[in-house]
């Protein structure tokens, strides 16, 4: 599903007024009508509240203040009380928003014009006695802080503990960064207008939004594709249509070979999840490098996995002297991952920086395998294949030079500058996960939930990322997959087992019937069999 940030949004609105020649007004009577619909849907019941049910509607000057002025004439025809509070002088509105206000008078809907603070405190009374208010005061261009007058009217209408339905994106929400800007409306129930916005899938701007509901005002597919849109939704459906079924005679050879190299003195762990995880997903092999002193350990914790000791340090960590064989091992094979648990020894990060230079297969780097890079990301550059990158909040912010803080209040710009500069595929990991690709694509996924706060998570992410690398899937379609199921995999142990108290190695288990879920049926190509009649009477 496509998102939109404000100025695509509003380049389509002007594309289809000059160009294909759909007045305005017609828009916003669309999205009007469409809003209206919506309201009397979630909250009035025809039965026992069409007049008793007061609606008070909060309306800037702008055109969101005009689309509010549509649903107050559509509620007044179903027989809704309803009350304009103009935050505005009437005679400053303009356009397709003046040619709704004036029906208003015309149908008898009482409006109340409010200009500044002591005309608010003169009607907070009467405000209070509204039922359910309908946020239609600033729209999707808001970039600025909101202050004076307006912070007071949004502080009001949140204190009044009443349902709030938004028009278009909660007031105060930043379109693009989904962050308020000084104060904003919290919503019960959001509709937008032709897609959502980045401000309503992407945390903190989710919780204002609240449920969203997407109109379709009529803009036409032609003008979307002459302003494609870059940022997307993660959907069940899209993922859904990514698995391929597989033949009936396929073997393990045939579904890929996953080579780790991964593990440390009291990591064992994160090594053995990361090659579980990729079998778990459908991979056909996983060879394991591991510090020779710990490879009896992780032959116990992992025994479909191949292990491979490698030389190690002193202190039992992977080094540098161990690179001609590891390049030996990757003969064959159709993807590394590298960094779980490898600790940040000055040899192992002399082996990663030189893996990253020297691999020629696919690859995912994850935890100590980021933090290796981060003093040098610049190494990046010099890579023969198509690298994946998973880092979370804090892994970002030591490869972006910058903070966590920094990170989470910026991610998708972040996450864009860095997959520009270093023309990878990044994950970036934390609620709303985005996958940012170079092609300037960012996908925004859904799924996952705060039970996954939990360690060894990022492990078996890393594990089904490789594991759908190796079974043939691009770097796009593998990150899209692996965070989407993932997240869907630990969402379906929240519902079964509680909120949190499950681990990562129940997400891991609970793939292949996650798998199964989605695709609804045998996820393999059953041939026709032939049965003879002797055979039927059997």
């Amino acid at each position: 599903m496509h998102i939109v940030t404000a100025d695509e949004i509003r380049e389509m609105d002007r594309q289809t007024i000059e160009l294909f020649g759909l007045p305005g007004r017609v828009l916003m009577e669309n999205a009007g009508r469409g809003a209206a619909r919506v309201l009397m849907e979630k909250f009035i019941d025809p039965l026992t509240d069409i007049s008793s049910k007061h609606v008070a509607i909060a309306a800037g000057r702008g055109n969101n203040g005009g689309d509010g002025f549509v649903i107050a004439r559509y509620l007044a025809h179903a027989g809704v009380p309803v009350t304009v509070y103009l935050l505005s002088e009437s005679r400053r509105l303009s356009g397709d928003a003046a040619a709704n206000f004036n029906l208003l008078a015309v149908l008898g809907i009482p409006v109340k014009e409010i200009t500044d603070e002591n005309g608010l405190n003169q009607v907070k009374t009467e405000m209070a006695h509204h039922q359910l208010w309908v946020d239609a005061i600033f729209g999707t261009g808001l970039n600025s802080e909101v202050k004076g007058f307006f912070k007071s009217v949004i502080d009001f209408i949140n204190q009044l503990n009443r349902p709030v339905f938004a028009v278009d994106i909660p007031s105060g929400l930043h379109t693009d960064l989904a962050k308020p800007c000084g104060t904003c409306i919290r919503a019960d129930v959001t509709v937008t207008f032709a897609f959502a916005k980045i401000g309503h899938i992407q945390l903190p701007g989710a919780d204002y939004t609240g449920e969203l509901h997407i109109i379709d005002i009529g803009i036409p597919p032609h003008i979307v594709e002459n302003v494609p849109p870059h940022h997307h939704l993660i959907s069940k459906e899209t993922t859904t249509s990514l698995i391929k079924p597989r033949a009936c005679d396929i073997h393990k050879g045939g579904t890929g070979h996953v080579l780790v190299i991964a593990g440390s003195p009291g990591k064992t762990g994160a090594a053995a999840l990361t090659a579980m995880s990729a079998l778990r997903t459908g991979a056909g092999l996983v060879t394991l490098g591991i510090p020779k002193s710990l490879n009896l350990i992780v032959e116990s914790l992992a025994l479909e996995v191949m292990t491979v000791p490698l030389p190690e340090t002193e202190t039992g960590m992977h080094t540098d002297q161990s690179i001609e064989t590891i390049k030996g091992l990757l003969a064959g094979k159709k993807c590394l991952a590298l960094g779980p648990g490898l600790g940040t020894d000055k040899k192992t990060k002399a082996l990663i920086h030189r893996l990253i230079q020297e691999c020629p297969l696919p690859m995912i780097i994850d935890a100590d395998g980021l933090n290796n890079l981060a003093d040098n990301p610049d190494i990046l550059l010099k890579r023969q294949s198509e690298i994946i990158l998973t880092p979370h909040p804090g892994e970002m912010a030591r490869l972006a030079g910058t903070t966590p803080k920094e990170v989470q209040e910026n991610r998708m710009a972040i996450a864009k500058k860095f997959v520009e500069t270093y023309n990878v595929h990044l994950v970036l990991k934390g609620a709303r996960t985005l996958i940012a690709h170079p092609d300037g694509h960012i996908y925004i996924n859904p799924t996952g939930n705060p039970g996954m706060a939990s360690a060894g998570m990022g492990d078996v992410l890393t594990g089904m990322i490789a594991g759908f690398l190796s079974q043939g899937y691009s770097p796009q379609e593998t990150a899209q997959l692996a965070v989407f199921l993932h997240g869907h995999a630990a969402d379906t142990l929240a519902a079964s087992k509680g909120p949190y108290g499950y681990i990562a190695s129940d997400v891991m288990d609970n793939l292949p019937e996650t798998i199964s879920g989605l695709t609804g049926q045998t996820a393999f190509q059953s041939p026709h069999v032939y049965r003879s009649p002797q055979m039927e009477r059997l």
